[in-house]
């Protein structure tokens, strides 16, 4: 968004997004409050305008929405002055973050200068009291000139500890790509106690009346410290720790779910308090690195889903993140 209709504009299609899945009157009019602020903060206070990214909270059905504003520029290494009311750096009133924070159930912002703004808000009519020990991030966005996205990502929390992540994408784009990811989806939920290389073979045979997709499942044990790891095709799977440079990459084996494959094989690995599970599908850049954004291990998955869609996604494709992490005791 770099223009001020484009902003009304944002307004108008979260309102209708909003309407089209269920949420409240209610909850629409404060999502229509937060997404102006929002998209007129992206048009007054950044150099090439920014983007948007809207969906249902996890586990809240349609009475929360989760709201990503993302810009790559100027950014501020001291964001918190500008959450204070009367705040301006361009001659406002100096009063719209300070808005959305108080309209949000949950908010969260990375911001670095040279580098970009990152903010993450729940709207919600009715706030819950705990949030889950889980976080759970999704940034699944359709390649430009498609309504839908040939990708899908989801988890489940399968108790003491161990959740489960899967991403599937769709050989193409459009709705043909997302009847293939989202019926290994329908797989996924269905069989949630199957072991991982049982669970793709069951999505294999799912998939043979599509047109096939590349698909990855992690099931994160916190308890036990380890992580198990499945994948067929080009979804990229890694464990980031904080402070370190270098990624854990696991490992998928070549080939298309639904289509051609090689033999599916699970691997094991270490898991630690602090790590975050990073899963991608082709549409993101593999060359990231987390410790080039300060304070990024602090922030929420879904924060961490939305820094890396702005920094590293490809024009040319679908691009969905998941993230999931861990909050502190």
């Amino acid at each position: 968004m770099v223009e001020r209709s484009q902003a009304g504009e944002a307004r108008r299609q979260a309102v209708i997004w909003a309407e089209q899945n269920g949420c409240s009157k209610d909850l629409q009019g404060q999502l229509a409050l937060v997404v102006t602020e929002l998209a007129g903060n992206l048009v007054l206070h950044t150099t090439q305008g920014g983007c948007l990214v809207l969906r249902l909270a996890e586990g809240r059905g349609s009475e929360a929405v989760e709201v990503l504003s993302l810009d790559r520029g100027p950014g501020n290494a001291n964001f918190n002055e500008c959450l204070r009311d009367g705040y301006s750096t361009a001659g406002t009133s100096g009063i719209g973050l300070g808005v959305v924070r108080r309209a949000s159930e949950f908010f969260e912002v990375h911001s670095q200068a040279g580098v970009g703004t990152a903010l993450m808000c729940i709207v919600a009519c009715n706030p819950v009291m705990r949030m889950p020990k889980h976080q759970f991030g999704l940034v699944n966005v359709p390649v430009k000139g498609e309504e839908v996205c040939g990708d899908s990502g989801a988890h489940l929390d399968l108790g003491n500890g161990r959740v489960r992540v899967l991403l599937a994408d769709g050989l193409g784009h459009g709705p043909n790509a997302a009847e293939a990811s989202q019926a290994a989806i329908k797989v996924f939920t269905a069989e949630p106690r199957a072991q991982l290389p049982d669970l793709l073979e069951k999505i294999h045979d799912m998939l043979k009346a599509t047109r096939g997709a590349a698909v990855a499942v992690a099931e994160v044990d916190a308890a036990q410290g380890k992580v198990l790891y499945a994948g067929v095709g080009n979804i990229a799977g890694y464990i980031s720790q904080p402070g370190r440079a270098d990624n854990t990459h696991m490992v998928s084996m070549n080939g298309t779910l639904g289509a051609v494959r090689s033999r599916i094989q699970e691997f094991s690995y270490p898991w630690e308090g602090e790590s975050l599970l990073v899963m991608t599908s082709d549409g993101i850049k593999n060359h990231w690195r987390l410790d080039r954004y300060a304070g990024i291990s602090h922030r929420h998955p879904s924060l961490v889903a939305g820094i890396l869609y702005r920094d590293h996604a490809r024009t040319t494709d679908d691009a969905t993140v998941a993230t999931l992490g861990f909050r502190k005791p």
